[in-house]
Parts: structure tokens; sequence; C-alpha cells
């Protein structure tokens, strides 16, 4: 499984409805359990970004179509970052020389 990092802002009709935030965050959750990916975790930050959710999916595809499909709602805006877990970390740095 592939790791990724998602930052997100709600826009403006997000806030607007930002009492359904959960019950959206369900839903985003059971379309990407429905593609073979899973919600690891989820923070509500303060600071630059309103939300970080931290998932992971069979393939970089999956990433990128549940991440247009969760931003197409028009309830947050995302920003999303591949992340490589502690071992992967070592073997690349590793391989270096």
């Amino acid at each position: 499984m592939t790791l990724f990092v998602a930052l997100m802002n709600w826009t403006d009709q997000g806030i607007r409805t930002v009492q359904r935030s959960p019950e959206r965050f369900e839903e985003a959750r059971a379309q990407l359990e429905a593609m073979g990916g899973r919600i690891l975790h989820l923070f509500m930050t303060m600071g630059p970004y309103d939300l970080v959710v931290v998932y992971e999916t069979p393939d970089d595809a999956i990433a990128a179509r549940w991440t247009l499909q969760v931003a197409s709602r028009g309830n947050v805006r995302t920003l999303t970052m591949k992340a490589y877990p502690e071992a992967a970390y070592r073997e690349i740095i590793g391989s270096l020389g």
C-alpha cells in the first residue's frame, strides 16, 4: 500500500455547512474503502490547514481518483503528498552511497 498525507482547507461552502463535515468524512471514508484504500488518521488542526488526513491506497491512481472525487464536492481544497514510511526513508537514504 502507498501512503499519502492530505492537507485540507474548508471552502466557503464547506465552512457554511461545517456541522455536516463528520457525515461527509464518513462518506469519503466509505468511498476510499470501496476503492481498496483506508484512512489511517484524521486530525482537525489549527493553523494554515483545517484537516490532515493520512491514508493508504493500493496505487497512486486510486489516490488521485479519490482526492479528485472528494475535492469535486466543493467542501474542501486539498494538497496531497505521497509519504514514505521510515523503512522506505532509510532504504532510499542508504542507497545514496
